[in-house]
């Protein structure tokens, strides 16, 4: 039997295009979520369970599976301990042979390192934009004049984000976020993992 994963990172994005080409492949069954590869992944979840012996589990392409090469070795040692193997509709993989895996840790270190350079470009130009004065988000709630006294009662200690927030009656990530433009403005702009 051939059981399909179809994933998209957003709600906004559409499953569409695999699913399409999980019909002209001849799929039996597809699981799909609209969700990051980082998170929990509860569809990609049922469909490993669904797997019998002699089963296929389907992809668009291995990126849809795993975002990196460990979560994807994992996956694929799941699948041959369930006696299943792995087909992607976009790269000539066939997990049936030595060489077949083979292909596949590569592609999946290709796909990780990939990533890791276009997170890099993204941090480089985030701060580049910073530098020439570029800001995100809203509207900054505090004046220029409170935002830096808040800080420097922070700084000289004897404060939690939260007590210092209250003393300014702001919320606490307003006053993390004035605190951290200061002191590691880097962080404040990357998106935490």
């Amino acid at each position: 039997m051939l059981i399909g994963y179809a994933r998209v990172s957003t709600t906004d994005q559409e499953t569409r295009l695999q699913l399409d080409a999980f019909g002209a492949a001849g799929v039996d069954m597809v699981y799909q979520e609209k969700a990051s590869a980082v998170g929990r992944r509860p569809q990609l979840r049922k469909a490993l369970k669904s797997l019998k012996p002699g089963d296929t589990l389907v992809v668009w392409k291995i990126d849809r599976l795993a975002r990196s090469l460990r979560d994807l070795l994992d996956i694929m040692e799941t699948l041959r301990e369930a006696g299943c193997s792995f087909r992607s509709l976009t790269e000539p993989i066939d997990t049936s042979t030595s060489m077949g895996v083979f292909v596949l840790q590569i592609l999946g270190a290709v796909a990780q390192l990939e990533r890791s350079i276009i997170r890099e470009r993204v941090i480089a130009g985030q701060a580049a934009a910073m530098a020439r004065g570029k800001r995100w988000g809203p509207p900054r709630t505090m004046d220029a004049r409170d935002e830096s006294r808040l800080v420097r009662q922070y700084l000289r200690g004897g404060h939690t984000y939260s007590s210092i927030a209250r003393k300014f009656d702001v919320p606490p990530g307003v006053a993390r976020c004035a605190v951290l433009r200061v002191t590691d403005p880097t962080a404040y702009y990357m998106p935490r993992r």
